[in-house]
């Protein structure tokens, strides 16, 4: 039986994921198979598949999950959809979820770390810090209750011994917010090299978490 026509703005959804996909692989964020990218779609997710290159990814391709955690079709979801579904579940003002093993924020969360304050746009996820998640093997159900504990009032987080999350009202926010992240964590590395990083203290990231509120575009009043 041939599959169902996509409606056209599903469709376009579908060709913007894909899109994102092939820029984390391009902004260097993630290279092979690695990774994988979701969008939110009525009740349930599009997510890219299990083991197929983003290069070779066509929008009939990316896999509907609904919100019981149930696919049609010949391909698999990635095998990291269950915390996919459990961000998107939990956190209604997302839409987007990007996770990548970029080497720099692996590197830290190999280490089990936290990213400090060291700079002001650590407040870009949401916080003082951006978390590093307990490791558990990937696509569990652990890990996904690791990943939205670390989530909890943040937008981003590490994965120990694994590589990172990073979440958005869109795809082009949540892709933003994964490379902010991955020069945080270069910024981090680096910084440990030369005796460790200068921390913000607690009132000055209070005061940059609020400028962030107001932060962006708006229209005249």
């Amino acid at each position: 039986m041939s599959a169902a026509p996509i409606h056209p703005d599903e469709h376009a959804l579908r060709e913007a994921l894909i899109t994102t996909a092939l820029e984390t692989n391009r902004r260097g964020l993630n290279q092979g198979t690695s990774g994988n990218v979701s969008v939110r779609l009525g009740d349930g997710m599009l997510i890219t598949p299990s083991g197929v290159p983003y290069e070779a990814l066509r929008p009939e391709d990316l896999v509907f999950v609904d919100a019981n955690g149930h696919w049609e079709g010949s391909l698999r979801p990635s095998s990291e959809w269950h915390f996919h579904r459990a961000i998107l579940q939990e956190r209604r003002e997302l839409a987007a979820v990007i996770h990548v093993h970029s080497v720099h924020a692996s590197v830290v969360a190999i280490q089990g770390r936290d990213i400090p304050a060291l700079h002001y746009m650590v407040a870009a996820a949401g916080g003082h810090s951006i978390r590093c998640a307990p490791y558990a093997t990937f696509g569990t159900e652990a890990l996904s209750q690791h990943a939205l504990e670390a989530l909890r009032d943040r937008t981003a987080c590490l994965l120990a011994n694994h590589g990172m999350i990073a979440t958005g009202a869109n795809l082009e926010r949540a892709l933003w917010l994964a490379e902010e992240v991955e020069l945080l964590a270069q910024q981090y590395v680096l910084s440990l090299q030369i005796g460790g990083p200068q921390l913000l203290d607690d009132a000055e990231m209070e005061r940059v978490l609020a400028k962030f509120r107001d932060y962006g575009p708006r229209e005249r009043t």
